[in-house]
């Protein structure tokens, strides 16, 4: 008997989406899109209809693994748990908790994947990872702006004259913000996209800009001179809401508009466009995360946010600086779940370089590595330093669906559980504020648990068992026990399905800002205390022209490393025949320069490696721009991270993966 339920998306993505699930004999068979869910409206992407393919895998590991001699073995849970608990208490032992790392990204966002913070406080702290591969820098960029990361309710994009979308694919990574665009673009707003690669978004737009990989902030610097010239600042804003508007004015005075033009590739009227809609607003700007992802990362966003700030477009409707929205996950009670005051010591490395830290780690060393929700040899940048850095450990523990890349290195793999076959609520900090419920609908297969019977069971072993003493739905009600006063409870979750949060649908409209200062920051008070330069600059790329002229020379082109259409960075790419192979996307002038043919076999190098693949030819593409999609398994021919830079961005919180040069050449070519 077919019954259909509703659910959610789990995948770390912009749209959160709601599911209606069919189910038949305890087998999912179908996944479709909630039609009555406020945002999504019953369309969904191809990456949360591939969650029916995962659950359903005949490749889903069903049974703990333990290598033995260079191979995998089926053994019980008992023995696989026992063993790592004695390795966890030996080390805690003879070497401290720090010994151990957890090594973790976003794969899943269920609010209870929280609860592996509680497991490792509970242990006595280890060593955390800190910042995001994905959006940190612009996550702390616009914490120094603003006091946090916060953005306008989908709808409001209807109050916006005018709409830019700056380096943000949302045909491609925000479906439904492309939908609420079309619609806009209906009710005769203007749409503007500003991003190297000429892309789907860019086809509905009334305007398509290409500015140099890795120079727009330099631009957002050419617009904000162009609009303070011809006195089109928004003075009153600026006077009562903002401080260090003085320290602004100092760095657009020192750069010249020639200069801008030249290095960002860019022409006059092009700035005087973008000035135009600016101060003509309200006008929305939607950033995406690849311009962030360069060694200037933090200051691109902190530019952009300073260009929407003078042109008077904060804290009203239509207006804002759109990244991420933090209010969303601010309204749970993560540290009821996650007990941070059980942690009794802690050591911290960089997410993005984790394997230098594991490398170089002293007093003590890393001895065990803990990886769940992520598959950091595909996705953590300098893919070599991460497998060299993986081996070097005694015992590394991956709990997973799959025998990923990272899998594959470990010592114990612990299956686990998909989306269908937990409890669990779901939301994202990126785009809307409406949570999801999704029940557990069917069994797993085998063996497979869910993290939260993993942890409860190493608990137990480890002399912590009270702190798992809660079912799930009492760990569920810990999590929502903010939200009571708004009379959201679990019982009414479970009833209505979706349930939008109390946040902020114009976030600032008070003018009440959560920086020191309570203004808008030009000058941050934050980045001060944290030893960073507080006034605004602008930093070139690490790898350019501008910074290193003889790498540029060896390496003239830009390697970009987008968001894959099919696959949720890298967990779907085995169920997709056709993704098992390597596409590198290549400019029109690089294919004419270097005499490429579509489907010709290439290689791109630089110092850090070397990656082989089939060409595609770009449209209308920045010049001398290279795309290789991320995600890509090591076992299909080679993760673009076998070139990417390792290192952290101008604010320590993001990666460079942009910041990366490389050369090209036909595979048969010496």
């Amino acid at each position: 008997m077919k019954q259909v339920f509703k659910s959610s998306c789990s995948l770390n993505c912009w749209d959160s989406c709601g599911f209606e699930v069919t189910v038949e004999d305890g087998k999912v068979i179908k996944v479709d899109g909630d039609k009555e869910h406020p945002i999504t409206k019953g369309k969904i992407c191809g990456r949360g209809r591939m969650l029916e393919t995962k659950t359903n895998s005949n490749e889903r590991l069903t049974a703990p693994l333990k290598k033995v001699n260079g191979k995998f073995i089926e053994v019980s849970w008992k023995q696989a748990l026992d063993e790592i608990a004695d390795k966890m208490r030996e080390l805690k032992k003879n070497f401290g908790t720090t010994s151990v790392l957890h090594s973790h990204d976003y794969a899943n966002n269920g609010l209870l994947k929280n609860l592996d913070k509680r497991f490792f406080n509970c242990y006595g702290g280890i060593t955390n990872l800190v910042g995001s591969i994905c959006w940190g820098s612009g996550i702390e960029a616009q914490t120094w702006d603003f006091g946090s990361s916060n953005s306008h309710a989908p709808d409001d994009i209807f109050h916006s004259k005018h709409i830019v979308i700056w380096g943000r694919n949302v045909a491609r990574t925000n479906m439904h913000l492309f939908h609420y665009l079309q619609e806009a673009k209906k009710r005769g707003t203007s749409i503007t996209v500003i991003d190297p690669i000429y892309n789907a978004t860019a086809k509905i737009a009334d305007r398509y800009i290409s500015v140099k990989p890795g120079m727009d902030g330099f631009a957002a610097i050419g617009i904000m001179k162009e609009i303070i010239n011809s006195h089109k600042q928004d003075q009153h804003f600026i006077d009562n809401y903002t401080v260090g508007y003085q320290d602004l004015l100092s760095l657009l005075n020192q750069i010249n508009m020639d200069d801008i033009l030249t290095k960002c590739e860019i022409s006059e009227e092009e700035i005087k466009y973008l000035a135009s809609i600016y101060h003509n607003g309200p006008t929305s700007t939607f950033l995406g995360l690849g311009m962030q992802r360069y060694a200037n990362g933090g200051n691109t966003i902190r530019l952009i946010d300073a260009l929407v700030a003078i042109s008077g477009n904060i804290g009203i409707p239509g207006g804002g600086a759109n990244f991420g929205n933090l209010q969303v996950g601010k309204s749970f009670n993560v540290d009821a779940l996650s007990l941070p005051h059980l942690q009794m010591t802690s050591r911290q490395f960089s997410m993005m370089n984790q394997a230098e830290g594991i490398l170089e780690a002293k007093n003590p060393e890393i001895k065990m590595i803990f990886v769940t929700c992520g598959n950091p040899l595909a996705q953590v940048p300098n893919s070599s330093k991460v497998k060299q850095a993986f081996e070097s450990v005694d015992t590394l523990v991956v709990v997973d669906h799959f025998l990923t890349d990272t899998a594959e290195l470990a010592n114990y793999v612990l299956p686990t559980t998909t989306v269908f076959e937990e409890e669990d609520i779901y939301y994202a900090s990126m785009y809307h504020h409406v949570m999801n419920y999704g029940a557990q609908l069917v069994e797993p297969p085998g063996e497979a648990k869910s993290d939260l019977w993993i942890w409860t069971q190493l608990a137990e072993r480890l002399g912590f068992a009270e702190a798992f003493y809660f079912s799930r739905t009492q760990f569920l009600e810990m999590g929502l026990s903010h939200l009571t006063q708004y009379g959201i409870t679990l019982e009414r979750l479970k009833e209505e399905k979706r349930i939008a949060l109390p946040v902020q649908f114009v976030p600032w409209e008070n003018k009440q800002f959560l920086t020191p200062s309570g203004k808008f920051e030009f000058t941050s008070a934050f980045a001060t205390e944290k030893g960073y330069e507080g006034k605004p600059q602008y930093l070139p790329p690490k790898e350019s022209v501008l910074t290193n002229p003889s790498l540029a020379k060896k390496y003239p082109y830009q390697l970009l490393s987008i968001h894959p259409l099919r696959s949720n960075h890298s967990q779907h790419y085995f169920l997709i025949d056709a993704l098992k192979k390597v596409r590198i996307e290549v400019s029109e002038d690089i294919a004419k320069e270097k005499n490429l043919a579509e489907n010709e076999a290439v290689t791109i190098y630089n110092d850090r490696g070397r990656l082989s693949g089939t060409v595609k030819i770009m449209k209308r593409a920045h010049p001398k721009t290279i795309n290789v999609d991320e995600g890509q398994w090591h076992k299909f021919g080679g993760s673009v991270n076998l070139l990417t830079p390792d290192d952290q961005s101008d604010n320590g919180q993001g990666s460079i993966l942009f910041d990366c040069l490389v050369n090209i050449e036909k595979t048969n070519e010496n």
